[in-house]
């Protein structure tokens, strides 16, 4: 192999079904993620604790698939907005040359989805450009990231991603 095929990374398979409102994006999965082969794998990363806090059901003790199972029962998905891209190391910052994902067709396939959570501003900025017109449809949060590279006190993280739950707990669908 290539130096530059060493570094194409690729994300995985969406995580959704017909009971989601919320569909949570990333950027790309991180080298840890992609070595367990799991949304959010890196033990450092906040983003089970963050979500525990949206849901009330504490996700951290699952094994994967119930925490999967049990985020898809609550009404969120997952993916990323970056479907492949040469990147060195996990830092988005190094994402070069990438392809993206097929948001406004994954969203035109599930149309209980009211609202978009980008988790970091790369994958708010990607996915801005992505959806388009599209992102007018949807209720956006740009979340601060949950990886251990963004510093922001957990606190502070955690008072943000908590405005996910009222998604979750509302009745209002925004587009039909």
């Amino acid at each position: 192999m290539s130096p530059s095929t060493d570094l194409r990374k690729r994300c995985f398979a969406p995580v959704v079904d017909e009971r989601t409102r919320l569909l949570i994006l990333g950027s790309l999965p991180s080298e840890k993620s992609l070595a367990v082969q799991q949304y959010y794998g890196n033990r450092q990363n906040k983003f089970w604790a963050l979500m525990s806090g949206v849901i009330g059901v504490e996700l951290v003790p699952l094994d994967y698939e119930n925490r999967l199972r049990t985020l898809l029962q609550h009404g969120v998905g997952l993916w990323d907005v970056v479907a492949q891209a040469h990147r060195p190391g996990s830092l988005d910052s190094s994402i070069r040359d990438r392809d993206d994902n097929d948001l406004p067709g994954l969203l035109a396939r599930f149309p209980d989805i009211e609202a978009l959570a980008f988790n970091g501003g790369t994958a708010h900025a990607l996915g801005l450009k992505v959806l388009g017109e599209h992102a007018s449809r949807y209720r956006i949060f740009n979340l601060p990231s949950s990886s251990p590279a963004y510093t922001l006190a957990y606190a502070q993280k955690r008072e943000v991603w908590s405005a996910l739950s009222h998604v979750l707990n509302s009745k209002r669908k925004i587009h039909a």
